[in-house]
């Protein structure tokens, strides 16, 4: 029996690794489909003359973005980098560069997300460059403070607060950090041309294709368990809370936003995204009822700020990037503070004031980055599409090609 034990002992221990990379590898691959997600969202919200636009972007985007994080960002956030023999990186079945891939696809959702609210009429090579720096530099310093341990950042919330700084899957590490990222972008592109009038007018720009937009998000949505549930990085601490966690807030943010925006589709398809932006954080760690409120919060949210931002305040943030990546991000990361507590049900092992202090730090050098980096570009060689061309379209201004050409017969 004992060598049998052996036997069995010895073969799981060679073939943890194998099962961990093939892991990380399905989790890489679900989050990278929701780049397609990313894009069909944009597709049918924007208006049908920016829509290859849209498709060319997220695509270039990630191209760039993973060029900028394997040669720069994932050694900035994790000191390790790939300029070694092929035999040393394939070790370990490779699970190191798989571990890379699964974590590329985080980042290469701060350009994604970045990419709705400009849409229209951003120049499309700025973009990249901004694309690159925000993922060389920008994310990968935040990443690594929380992620990485680096500057013993969570050390020091530890000893003041008892815990450190927890994100499990990125509510503000990816989704708040894009959006208020975003902001900045917005903000220094300003509104589209015809948006706003003069005397307070408000012309709306509906969505082009519902389909194409419903589509996106429930891509999206299911790539979202791939997210979540495989940010354990390894077999063994999967975790059925989490999933379930997701699908509860999934459904909170749906309802929510279904009840708060009056049945508008395009409400009622942002909702679950909103759930799911602020369960990631603590997606481990609450009752699946505290995931059930934190989604609600969300869609609410999401519904109610969007409005106020596009109506009130007259931000064009076309896809409402900011109240749903943003706010809804930053309100998961305070949301893992409460319902991860154990008095409200959760697993514990999580301090309000950790995630508070972490939430704003992240928020914080978002939106100072943002500035910074779109800051720079508008002042040298420009981020926004003349008034001619935001008028024609950025397709055929851009790509010299509509979505739905039209030939002579």
């Amino acid at each position: 029996m004992r060598f049998w034990a052996a036997i069995g002992a010895y073969a799981m221990n060679n073939l943890t690794p194998a099962l961990d990379t093939l892991f990380l590898l399905l989790g890489a691959v679900l989050v990278l489909a929701m780049h397609a997600g990313f894009a069909f969202l944009e597709v049918g919200t924007v208006r049908r003359k920016n829509q290859v636009n849209a498709l060319v972007k997220i695509l270039a985007d990630f191209s760039i973005s993973t060029l900028a994080y394997f040669f720069i960002g994932y050694a900035i956030a994790y000191h390790t980098n790939f300029l070694h023999a092929a035999g040393e990186l394939s070790q370990d079945n490779g699970r190191g560069l798989v571990r890379f891939f699964f974590l590329l696809t985080f980042a290469a959702a701060i350009p994604a997300i970045v990419s709705g609210g400009i849409a229209e009429r951003a120049r499309f090579y700025p973009q990249l460059a901004a694309t690159f720096v925000l993922v060389a530099l920008v994310y990968p310093f935040y990443e690594g403070l929380t992620w990485g341990d680096n500057l013993g950042f969570q050390a020091w919330l530890t000893a003041h607060f008892g815990h450190p700084f927890h994100d499990f899957a990125g509510s503000v590490v990816v989704h708040a950090m894009g959006g208020w990222i975003a902001l900045a972008a917005v903000l220094m592109l300003g509104p589209r041309h015809g948006r706003y009038g003069n005397e307070g007018e408000i012309y709306a720009h509906p969505p082009s294709n519902i389909p194409f937009l419903a589509l996106g998000a429930w891509i999206l949505t299911v790539g979202w368990f791939g997210f979540n549930v495989m940010s354990a990085q390894n077999i063994q601490d999967i975790s059925g809370l989490v999933a379930v966690n997701s699908l509860m807030a999934m459904v909170g943010g749906t309802l929510a936003a279904l009840l708060a925006g009056r049945n508008d589709p395009g409400f009622v398809h942002n909702g679950p995204l909103a759930g799911l932006v602020a369960v990631c954080a603590g997606s481990n760690l609450m009752h699946p009822i505290g995931a059930l409120i934190t989604g609600a919060v969300a869609g609410g949210l999401f519904v109610w700020l969007f409005t106020l931002t596009q109506n009130r305040w007259r931000i064009d943030d076309v896809l409402g990037v900011w109240p749903l990546h943003g706010l809804c991000g930053a309100w998961g990361g305070i949301a893992a503070g409460i319902f991860g507590l154990k008095a409200l049900g959760g697993t514990g092992g999580v301090s309000f004031w950790s995630q508070l202090v972490g939430t704003g730090l992240g928020v914080a050098i978002a939106f100072g980055g943002g500035l910074a980096v779109y800051g720079a570009l508008k002042l040298t060689v420009g981020i926004r599409l003349t008034q001619e061309q935001e008028y024609l379209g950025a397709d055929l201004s851009i790509h010299r090609i509509s979505a739905t050409p039209k030939y002579d017969e």
